[in-house]
């Protein structure tokens, strides 16, 4: 597999106790908020140090080239593997335009084919992968047929308080023994990316069915980005469980484990998030959606 010292590029958080304030001041600059956004996921618990592979090109003691490689683990058609994702790739504006986004690339795909079958990432700029062999994977969400029926009921869920450390436990013990919310394509295990993606947004615990879902309310429309608990409900449970009438539903990631009739509609989240792909990846031909809270 090698070692730090077969790559030029690839660094250790560990090894290096300033690569990080480094890394942070190069990020910063090319996605404002980004350093904001690192340490609220390790107040939750999740260090990015402690996720992510950087793999940095210098000049001097400037950091101005990075990408960095995360494992996600998935259920993917029944099988699980664990799959490489790409993410916060970036070249201080400076020192761009002299082949250095290349050099990493170059290296960063040669470590991975070491380690990972598939390679996933998402983009608002799939041109700059392609050269890469990273193809463009076309998502749905998935919207329910049938009616819903939902006046409203009991109000089943509460908001996560995700300054309290029991929250926060809660939240762990949930993503560490989750269910996968699909057999065709679901997260397992995995802490830091969902915590960097939802840690900012509303999370609802509901205690009789102990899981957190992630979902938005827009007037009388449920959008649900993701389900975690040791086992996944219906969506008729959760809907049960939300205290307002509830006319339309948007699924934002395989929905078959929430026995609901559904229809599939192409869909590009958050308008430029496309997903792109290097190696056999089993989904090329199935509708699906990689959830919110997994993407890199």
């Amino acid at each position: 597999m090698g070692t730090i010292n077969q790559y030029r590029f690839r660094r250790s958080f560990s090894e290096d106790p300033t690569l990080s304030h480094n890394l942070f001041n190069l990020l910063e600059m090319v996605f404002p908020g980004i350093r904001d956004a690192a340490a609220r996921i390790r107040k939750l618990g999740a260090a990015w140090e402690d996720a992510s592979t950087p793999f940095i090109r210098f000049h001097n003691d400037l950091a101005v080239t990075h990408v960095g490689v995360l494992e996600i683990p998935m259920r993917l058609m029944g099988q699980d593997i664990v799959v490489g994702g790409i993410h916060a790739v970036c070249t201080h504006p400076e020192f761009r335009r002299r082949g250095y986004y290349r050099e990493v690339m170059e290296e960063v795909l040669n470590y991975c084919d070491r380690h990972y079958q598939i390679l996933v990432l998402t983009t608002a700029q799939p041109e700059l992968y392609k050269p890469f062999g990273f193809r463009f994977i076309k998502e749905h969400i998935f919207t329910v047929t049938s009616k819903c029926d939902s006046k409203g009921g009991i109000d089943g869920f509460r908001l996560l308080n995700t300054s309290d450390r029991k929250d926060i436990k809660l939240l762990h013990r949930l993503l560490e023994t989750r269910q996968p919310v699909s057999n065709i394509l679901g997260i397992v295990k995995e802490k830091a990316i969902f915590c960097f993606q939802e840690g900012n947004n509303p999370l609802y615990y509901s205690q009789d069915l102990d899981l957190v879902a992630v979902m938005e309310i827009e007037g009388n429309k449920l959008k649900l980005f993701d389900v975690v608990g040791t086992q996944i409900c219906t969506l008729a449970a959760i809907l049960k469980r939300v205290p307002q009438p509830i006319d339309e539903v948007e699924i934002y990631f395989c929905p078959e484990c929430l026995d609901a009739d559904v229809q599939a509609l192409p869909h590009l989240l958050d308008g430029d998030s496309f997903l792109m792909v290097r190696g056999a990846f089993p989904l090329d031909a199935e509708k699906f959606m990689l959830p919110r809270s997994a993407r890199c």
